[in-house]
């Protein structure tokens, strides 16, 4: 992988490592997180059932997704360079009692460390934090077996994307603290497709994550303009 320096940016780190222990609290500020939880699992394993899987977890955070993996079967681990957020994660497991393994990696570092060695690499929510997506996505790549699948969620950038996941979200209807993104790191999924194709990925299905103001509910939509996702194959 040659250069495996943290591909992090402090600030960002900071931000959510000061909202940690809100992680699991469905009415707090993750309150998105969790409403599209089960719609991410439910598009995830409708692509490639996780249960008896090696499953990793880039930027697992508090460890929603990596948990909703785990209860589906998977065997997953879950990655994360925010200390605090990743004690919150394993404090969790005492409750629900599943067996993920947690560990303060980078993306890059881990590849270093395991590559090709996980059946499916989920990274959700991560690509617009970071100072180079394009690194990350590599690293995504070389984690997963040849024939795996890496599954990716990020916001798009354009002005649609602006007033609903910025201005909408964070300061009309506060469904994220202010200043949870930056609009200049958002992705294109043309940019994210290049990316990926360039790592050995090849791009199958996509998706949107549409919100309803008026139900202040999310749903799975055709719809790309916003948040998406995207499901990628690696080459054999």
């Amino acid at each position: 992988m040659g250069d495996v320096s943290q591909n992090a940016d402090p600030a960002e780190l900071a931000k959510f490592a000061a909202v940690a222990h809100r992680w699991w609290d469905s009415e707090g500020e993750f309150r998105p997180l969790h409403q599209i939880n089960p719609l991410r699992l439910a598009w995830i394993e409708a692509q490639f059932p996780l249960a008896g899987k090696t499953v990793l977890d880039v930027g697992c955070g508090g460890g929603l997704l990596a948990e909703a993996m785990a209860r589906a079967g998977a065997r997953v681990t879950g990655i994360d360079l925010a200390e605090r957020t990743l004690r919150v994660a394993q404090l969790h497991l005492r409750e629900s009692g599943l067996a993920v393994e947690y560990l303060v990696r980078s993306a890059e570092a881990f590849a270093a460390e395991r590559p090709a060695a996980f059946d499916a690499v989920v990274c959700m929510e991560l690509l617009e934090h970071v100072p180079d997506p394009a690194r990350t996505v590599g690293a995504c790549a070389a984690l997963a077996r040849p024939g795996g699948q890496v599954f990716f969620g990020t916001i798009n950038r354009n002005a649609k994307a602006y007033l609903l996941a910025v201005i909408g979200a964070e300061y009309v209807l506060a469904l994220l603290p202010r200043g949870t993104h930056d609009y200049r790191r958002f992705v294109r999924p043309s940019e994210l497709a290049r990316w990926c194709r360039a790592a050995g990925l090849r791009p199958q299905r996509m998706a949107g994550l549409g919100y309803n103001p008026l139900a202040a509910t999310f749903r799975l939509t055709d719809d790309c303009d916003v948040n998406y996702l995207l499901a990628c194959t690696k080459d054999e």
